[in-house]
């Protein structure tokens, strides 16, 4: 049914198609589909969200032959994957033209059905790593230098198995790090220095075990705090007593007892408070992990960008723009995209669209181009559809047919469907965030990749490390235990390698060796951090869950009357207060 947006002065509850649970389409929401010319959304954004991630294969490599040269490569896209591959160095070559697999639309036909037709011949790219150096193992990855095992990251130098690295050095085993440097164990930070097993930190230097602060210097153990000195556990010491107390801790870190010292922090932490979402300078941000935001509703890692809602990673001048996946850098009018900037702008229903482009529609892998409709790997050009070329008055002729063509089969509006995606549902960051089973995945419709067995059988085990000083270049040969044994979700590899530069930075810092493998690291990591979704809650102040330090004056006694919007949900055990109570609380 042809659904139209019209302008409305109320909001409207709609049932998802996808969960059938129902959701509510804002005035504004109306607003902007009216201004960006496409039927509201059937899907709520729950779905939506999964949708488009379940088209990023963020970290899952393999190696795979070029289509064209016939060079082995690491790729995102499994030998087997139904799509054809080249390198970098011949996809971005003028040895091949994407042009001529254009085809003519056919209106017989849906859409999407044609789409898959021209997306199964046309080669894509075996990942994107542009301007790097020495970093071959590293993904959605640009202006790299000597790291490995990195993903979703640019400007950074000598980072290994991170993941969303902005502008760091020498970091390792970090995710969402921004203008840092010498970071272990690390979960969000901006400018920290030499910072170890620590989240929600910025400017904050030669410290461990950090949550929630700000300009804290030679601390250990501490919450909430802002520009302290020789703290250990929220509490002061005198330099001398401090070091004393840091070196009998970093000896328990050395000698790997790292899990005790976590628990240790982690009972501390749970009986601070906690302020309801992580948002920093910014002005009407509702949502998690923002800084210097405006008007982002429904963000969840968002960076300077303004007026975006529904979005997740929204980053570097991006703005007005709604049901977005990565996108930044001056990405401007996006909806229902996924990795797409660089002065990007007016582009719907969008998949890894860089560098300039402009006025696109459902296409992928498209660069510095405008005025497509359904192209793919498309580099310069103007007026394709179908990887097809049309004078600019053919285009603006067809282009509206193949809308109303795409409204009367319920097309136009969604974004690709699943069934169009080069991944399987567990190689995919959708599997992070709403994770299924191999059944669960199978009868939604996904497709699934059983884990490849490999040759990983350890030769090291862990109770046969030593400590990190009488550890030499020999290991690198070695085959490593992982903790986990293959008994995890974590897509565990059993057994892992070291790389020359991850044993000299353990050295350097005197930590012991990691008892995980990469892969168990990274979604240990990801543990910390909260859902992609919001629970309406009441500020939990009210002199009893904690010891406040002061009489607050909006509620003097009692319950605070605040609500907000959290990603924390009614049933953890955190203490979770509003803005208000949370800033004359800390100290």
């Amino acid at each position: 049914m042809d659904q139209e947006t019209k302008p409305h002065s109320a909001s409207s509850v709609q049932q998802c198609q996808n969960c059938k649970q129902d959701f509510t389409i804002e005035p504004e929401d109306f607003t902007f589909y009216e201004k960006i010319k496409v039927p509201a959304p059937t899907f709520c954004p729950e779905c939506r969200l999964q949708r488009r991630l379940s088209f990023r294969n963020e970290r899952v490599l393999y190696k795979r032959s070029c289509g064209l040269c016939k060079k082995e490569v690491i790729s995102v896209y499994h030998p087997e994957s139904n799509n054809i591959m080249y390198c970098q160095e011949c996809w971005w070559s003028d040895k091949w033209n994407p042009l001529s697999y254009g085809r003519d639309v056919d209106f017989s036909k849906p859409f999407f059905e044609q789409y898959h037709e021209l997306s199964r011949e046309v080669p894509r790219v075996s990942l994107i790593n542009a301007n790097s150096v020495n970093s071959e193992y590293t993904h959605l990855a640009a202006d790299n230098k000597d790291c490995y095992l990195l993903f979703e990251s640019s400007n950074n130098e000598s980072c290994n198995h991170c993941y969303w690295m902005q502008q760091s050095k020498d970091c390792l085993d970090c995710a969402f790090v921004n203008n840092s440097e010498l970071c272990y164990e690390v979960f969000v930070a901006w400018k920290c220095y030499n910072l170890f097993f620590s989240k929600e930190c910025r400017d904050c230097t030669d410290s461990y075990f950090l949550q929630d602060c700000v300009g804290l210097s030679n601390c250990y153990g501490c919450v909430g705090l802002r520009q302290k000195q020789y703290y250990i556990f929220n509490q002061p010491y005198s330099k001398e007593e401090y070091f004393e107390i840091l070196e009998e801790k970093k000896q328990q870190i050395k000698e790997g007892n790292i899990d005790a010292l976590k628990k240790e922090f982690k009972d501390f932490a749970i009986k601070q408070i906690n302020k309801y979402a992580y948002i920093q300078k910014s002005v009407n941000g509702i949502g998690n992990y923002l800084l210097n935001t405006k008007n982002c509703v429904y963000c969840f890692h968002g960076y300077e960008a303004e007026n975006c809602k529904y979005g997740y990673h929204v980053m570097r001048n991006a703005k007005d723009s709604m049901d977005v996946s990565t996108i930044g850098i001056g990405a401007e009018m996006i909806y229902e995209t996924l990795n797409s900037g660089i002065d990007v702008y007016n582009i719907k229903f969008g998949i890894q669209l860089w560098n300039g482009n402009s006025d696109i529609q459902y296409s992928e892998s498209c660069q510095s181009s405008s005025n497509l409709f359904g192209c793919i790997s498309l580099h310069g050009n103007n007026y394709c559809i179908l990887n097809k070329q049309y004078t600019k008055e053919e285009y603006e002729v067809l282009v509206p047919k193949i809308i109303e063509h795409m409204k009367k089969t319920g097309e136009y509006g969604e974004f690709f469907p699943k069934e169009l995606s080069l991944f399987a549902y567990n190689e995919t960051v959708a599997n992070d965030h709403f994770p299924l089973s191999k059944n669960e995945a199978l009868q939604k419709g996904f497709t699934w990749r059983e884990q490849e067995q490999k040759d990983n059988q350890p030769t090291l085990m862990q109770s046969d490390l030593q400590d990190i000083e009488k550890i030499d270049d020999s290991i690198l040969k070695e085959i490593i235990e992982c903790n986990h044994e293959g008994d995890c979700n974590d897509m565990c590899t059993v057994g892992f390698r070291l790389i020359k530069t991850e044993l000299d930075f353990y050295k350097k810092m005197n930590l012991p060796v990691s008892k995980l493998c990469p892969n168990c690291r990274h979604y240990e990591r990801l543990k910390q951090r909260n859902p992609l979704k919001l629970w309406h809650r009441q500020c939990m102040c009210d002199y009893k869950a904690y010891n406040n330090t002061s009489k607050h004056s909006h509620h003097a006694e009692g319950q605070c009357p605040n609500e907000f919007e959290t990603s924390y949900a009614p049933d953890r055990p955190e203490i979770i207060y509003c803005e208000q109570c949370y800033q004359q609380e800390v100290v």
